[in-house]
């Protein structure tokens, strides 16, 4: 197959039936797979078909959040631009990224702390925000995780993929092992990132979109 000639879902069609060869029997579900391979595709790294983990229900309750129009938070200004917006569109969802925001800037500077968790903040005080998207910054997920046991967040979803060798695996070991019940996705190891996450995003809102 001549890939210069190809469509673009042709690629796209193409590159999942590759997975779909290579992966063989993952393991996943249905569902679930939809998503690890959607990380897979945006990585080309099968580390995730085992890496990954979900929480109880964290397919069916993230779709619910999607088809309920709940706001999404990122803290990063490239997972806003990797998410499909025409597919929120019609769920009435917002995506917001707060990290270059001035008074984020302000705050985290009077206060001492990295934007990424001023930005956590600001994200969770707004009542329409309830799916948060990190998959740069282990602050963010950490302050997140917080202001969870401190009862002043109850996010819909987690989606935690921070990447890096400093707090990175600590974070999502944290978000996958908390006595919390709030659902969430991420996986275990120093991979991950907001490509990644916004891949998640991206294959739950196809999800929601095909849901009856």
């Amino acid at each position: 197959m001549d890939s210069l000639k190809m469509k673009p879902e042709e690629i796209e069609s193409e590159s999942f039936r590759i997975i779909d060869l290579e992966a063989g029997d993952h393991g996943w579900s249905e569902y679930e797979w939809q998503i690890v391979r959607r990380a897979i595709h945006t990585s080309a790294d099968f580390e995730y078909a085992q890496s990954m983990v979900f929480s109880d229900d964290a397919v069916n309750r993230a779709v619910y959040a999607f088809r309920t129009g709940t706001g999404i938070v990122t803290d990063t200004n490239m997972a806003l631009s990797g998410i499909s917006k025409p597919r929120l569109q019609k769920f009435g969802s917002l995506v917001s990224c707060y990290v270059a925001d001035q008074d984020v800037s302000d705050s985290a500077c009077s206060q001492g702390i990295t934007r990424s968790i001023a930005a956590m903040r600001k994200g969770v005080a707004a009542a329409e925000n309830g799916i948060f998207v990190i998959g740069n910054a282990p602050t963010a997920l950490f302050e997140l995780l917080r202001l969870v046991e401190a009862g002043e967040a109850n996010p819909s979803l987690i989606i935690g993929l921070p990447v890096g060798f400093v707090g990175a695996e600590e974070s999502k070991n944290a978000l996958a092992s908390g006595g919390h019940d709030i659902p969430f996705i991420t996986n275990i190891g120093r991979k991950g990132g907001s490509n990644v996450a916004a891949a998640v995003v991206n294959a739950l809102a196809i999800l929601a979109s095909n849901a009856q």
